[in-house]
């Protein structure tokens, strides 16, 4: 059974082992970030590709609105290339002890293609219809959030546009969002991974 306190014995034998890297895709509101932060309470290290985006934002100076975030990545994959969000976290992945790491929103075939020069890539697809996915997003509030159904549509082709049709269709595995509970959720995606590993 692996554990965070199984995966922090792996670490003493770093040198030997590549790197197992869980990547999380899905369409947005499909319960990626829960199944993320649940994780991490289980000792699994996690980054989170939008946290790259958002803290990119910060620097610049621009309001973390969905509207900004949107056009700051579609900005700078145009001048970086399209795998631009997953270099500028494919630091912190290298750097990190773990062996095992989870990556929150997978969103090109471009970007995973990065990761396999890090180490040995998963990939979980999380999903749900798109009733529940704009029920969860409404629920949880956060200030990128699309408020209206319009904006929810529009992220959502945004986001496939800009790739994630493309990570979906290659997953190694799925998840369905529609009627779990957040506990259940978290468990069947930590059973998945022990089943990898």
């Amino acid at each position: 059974m692996i554990s965070g306190n199984f995966i922090d014995q792996l670490n003493g034998f770093s040198t030997n082992l590549s790197k197992v890297i869980v990547c999380l895709t899905g369409m947005p509101g499909a319960g990626k970030s829960t199944i993320a932060a649940g994780l991490k309470e289980k000792g699994f290290e996690v980054f989170n590709m939008g946290d790259a985006i958002r803290a990119e934002a910060k620097r610049r100076n621009l309001e973390p609105t969905g509207k900004n975030l949107g056009k700051l990545m579609l900005e700078l994959r145009k001048k970086n290339g399209l795998s631009v969000v997953a270099e500028l976290i494919r630091p912190n992945i290298i750097n990190s002890s773990s062996n095992v790491v989870i990556i929150d929103g997978i969103r090109s075939n471009h970007e995973i293609n990065v990761f396999k020069k890090t180490g040995t890539v998963k990939l979980l697809l999380v999903e749900a219809t798109s009733d529940k996915r704009f029920n969860f997003i409404h629920e949880r509030g956060r200030l990128d959030d699309p408020k209206t159904r319009e904006l929810f549509n529009e992220r959502d082709k945004r986001e496939i546009n800009v790739g994630l049709k493309d990570s979906i269709e290659i997953a190694n595995e799925t998840i369905l969002n529609n009627n779990s509970t957040k506990d259940k959720l978290i468990e069947t995606a930590y059973d998945i991974i022990q089943r990898w590993l």
